[in-house]
């Protein structure tokens, strides 16, 4: 990220020296590493992207040139007729973008859905995609559902009743959640959700043209008999439920209550989404198995992603279904991308089967219980009023509440004047929320700076108190 920033700063700084026309010479490297205190290496890629751009060429012994641009001097285009022609914007793309934001040099992220990148098993994953691209067969079409070692893996990891070809490699999570609800329900239909719950798929069904109706949770997980009335009033054929540390509050399915979600479901004659991205990324003791693992006859589809539990550039997860429902769902992703990237897949593969992927989920779980609790300590000392709905037992993040007079957005805007990143509550829900929450994330950022992003964020908390 801090080198992506580097580059960004020396194409800001050479845009200006182009705008001087043509024949001007760039500075020279050793100019510009010192004036931004970049490795020529970050210099280097900023020069490649704007000879990429046809704005500058290099003159070998001589150095490099702003150029004329083809056909002379650009022309402003016109786009405006696009406004017309695109017509409505999908709704929840803003809080997506807003989600995805890279946080602005020296601010603390509080907020964000990946782990620090100090968590990341970086060399591990290189050396697993390095042994994967030797491999011959990586760079084949293979199998339309993807390896057939890795699904029976993804197999093995919902319980051991399920099998290789239940399985479908996705492209992600996000992926992933956007492929089942178009292949389970149609357009104008409705898909029940937990509230609050993930934003990602609120935008999904909504982008799909989906109805989404909340159905209300708790600390123990989504209220089965709340469930069941919405199944009925709605006549809806999908449930979408994060069983295991539900992103955003933490929660986790209560064990009285796991019987009777899938008796409500069975009952509809419904599909249950099984979102199951948080089980690697336990705290406090062992979790309990996947809804999958209870499902009989087939009403489970269950979703598995490595992302959130390796490194954001691991795109890989898994769709499992068994019966016509698995089908669906391997002809949509068949048409949506064909298949995943071989090299991609056997680097997976190749991870999660060695002794790394044993190492590295022993060194998140305390990492993150170590973080965890170095936010809430640091939420008891500096900020008291803002209070955690719950301590999560696994997963990334605090749920919490705000006090009766401080607004979500001049909290956000306030504390991004302090130069910490954190995320409201509102987008989390599909309706009208109960309360002012924030999302704060533990996982994106150390002890020390942790403590350091609560100070900022008690300060702006003072401010809009004060404002109140």
């Amino acid at each position: 990220m801090n080198d992506d920033n580097a580059v960004g700063r020396v194409i800001q700084d050479l845009r200006r020296v182009i705008a001087a026309g043509a024949g001007t010479r760039l500075p020279s490297v050793r100019e510009l590493t010192a004036r931004h205190r970049a490795s020529p290496a970050t210099v280097a890629r900023a020069t490649r992207r704007l000879v990429a751009e046809g704005l500058v060429e290099t003159v070998p012994g001589r150095g490099v040139f702003v150029v004329d641009p083809p056909g002379g001097p650009p022309v402003a285009p016109d786009l405006s007729w696009q406004a017309v022609a695109l017509g409505a914007r999908p709704a929840g793309e803003e809080a997506m973008q807003a989600l995805l934001a890279v946080p602005p040099p020296g601010a603390v992220p509080l907020s964000g859905g990946y782990l620090d990148p100090a968590l990341q098993p970086i060399a591990a994953l290189g050396a697993a995609l390095n042994r994967a691209a030797r491999r011959p067969e990586a760079w084949h079409r293979g199998p339309v559902a993807g390896s057939a070692e890795l699904r029976a893996w993804f197999a093995r990891e919902c319980g051991g009743v399920w099998h290789a070809d239940d399985m479908t490699v996705c492209p992600g999570g996000q992926a992933a959640l956007s492929t089942a609800i178009r292949a389970l329900t149609a357009p104008g239909e409705v898909v029940l959700v937990e509230s609050p719950t993930y934003l990602g798929v609120l935008a999904a069904a909504r982008a799909a043209g989906r109805q989404v109706v909340p159905v209300p949770a708790d600390a123990d997980g989504v209220r089965p008999d709340l469930l069941a009335t919405a199944l009925r009033r709605t006549g809806a054929r999908l449930f979408y439920c994060q069983p295991l540390y539900a992103n955003p509050h933490g929660g986790v399915l209560r064990p009285d209550r796991r019987a009777a979600v899938l008796a409500a479901v069975r009952d509809a004659g419904a599909f249950l989404l099984e979102d199951d991205y948080a089980r690697d990324l336990g705290i406090d003791g062992d979790p309990p198995p996947p809804l999958a693992a209870d499902d009989v006859d087939g009403h489970v589809v269950y979703l598995r992603s490595l992302t959130k539990s390796v490194a954001p550039g691991l795109r890989v997860a898994a769709l499992g279904a068994r019966g016509p429902a698995g089908a669906r769902l391997r002809s949509a992703r068949l048409l949506d991308d064909f298949f995943v990237a071989g090299p991609l897949q056997h680097a997976a593969l190749e991870f999660v089967t060695s002794p790394a992927w044993a190492r590295h989920r022993r060194a998140v779980r305390s990492a993150l219980r170590e973080r965890r609790d170095a936010l809430l300590s640091a939420l008891r000392r500096h900020a008291p009023d803002l209070r955690p709905d719950a301590v999560p037992r696994g997963g990334l993040h605090l749920w919490v509440l705000l006090p009766d007079d401080v607004g979500e957005a001049d909290l956000v805007a306030a504390a991004a004047a302090e130069q910490v990143v954190v995320f409201p509550g509102q987008p989390w829900h599909a309706a009208e929320p109960p309360a002012a929450f924030l999302r704060l994330t533990y996982a994106a950022a150390g002890a020390a700076q942790l403590d350091e992003g609560v100070r900022r964020l008690a300060r702006a908390l003072a401010g809009v108190s004060r404002r109140g």
